[in-house]
C-alpha cells in the first residue's frame, strides 16, 4: 500500500474516532438481556415473582425465562384479581445486594418488550419507600410487537409518599401488572439505564 493509501486509512480512522468516543461516552448500563435461564441479571442479582398474596390477595404470578420469536426474555404472566384488596403481580429485581445503585448519570430506563395490549408499570424503590405499597411508577403499553420503550426518570411519579425520586439511591425495580382485574402477559428481552 502506498503513502496515499496509508494516509487515507489514517484519515478514516480519525473520522470514526469521534463516533466511537461518543458511543463509549453514551455508556448505557445493561441491567439484563435475559440470557441467563435462571433469571440472574447482568448485575448479579436474581429476578423473582411477587404477588398480592403477600398481603392476603389471590392474584397468581408466573415469572419465567422463555425464548419468544428467537429472543431470550423474562415473561411475567398471571391472573390479576382484586379480591381481598389485592390487585398486582410483579417481577422484581434488587439492583445491588443490600444496597442501592446510583443511576443519577442516566436519563431513565429503556426496555424492549411486548405484551397483550395491556397497560403495565415499571416501579422503582429507594430507601425513601418505607412502606411496602410505596413506589415510583411509570406506565407503558405492552403491545403485540416487540418495541423499545423509554421511560425517563422525570415520568416516574411517587405513589403514596411525598419524597421525590432520588436516582442516586435506587434499590429495586419491578415490572408490574396492577390495579385492575385482567390476564397479564408481558415479555421483556432487554432492560437498561440509558443516557
Amino acid at each position: 500500500m502506498g503513502a496515499k493509501g496509508v494516509a487515507r486509512l489514517l484519515l478514516l480512522g480519525l473520522m470514526t474516532l469521534p463516533l466511537a468516543n461518543a458511543q463509549a461516552q453514551r455508556g448505557d448500563m445493561l441491567i439484563d438481556d435475559f440470557t441467563s435461564p435462571d433469571l440472574v441479571s447482568k448485575l448479579g442479582t436474581q429476578w423473582r415473582g411477587v404477588s398480592d398474596q403477600v398481603m392476603g390477595g389471590v392474584s397468581v404470578a408466573t415469572v419465567s425465562h422463555e425464548i419468544i420469536e428467537g429472543r431470550s426474555c423474562l415473561r411475567l404472566s398471571g391472573d390479576v384479581q382484586l379480591d381481598n384488596n389485592g390487585g398486582f403481580i410483579q417481577a422484581a429485581l434488587d439492583l445491588k445486594p443490600g444496597g442501592t445503585l446510583d443511576a443519577s448519570s442516566f436519563t431513565g430506563i429503556r426496555l424492549v418488550a411486548r405484551g397483550n395490549d395491556e397497560q403495565y408499570s415499571l416501579h422503582l424503590r429507594t430507601p425513601d419507600n418505607v412502606r411496602p405499597w410505596q413506589s415510583y411508577r411509570a406506565h407503558f403499553i405492552g403491545g403485540p410487537d416487540w418495541a423499545t420503550i423509554d421511560l425517563p426518570f422525570a415520568t416516574f411519579l411517587p405513589y403514596r409518599l411525598d419524597a421525590p425520586l432520588d436516582t442516586t439511591r435506587i434499590r429495586r425495580i419491578g415490572l408490574v401488572a396492577i390495579g385492575r382485574a385482567f390476564l397479564a402477559d408481558l415479555a421483556v428481552c432487554r432492560i437498561e439505564f440509558y443516557r
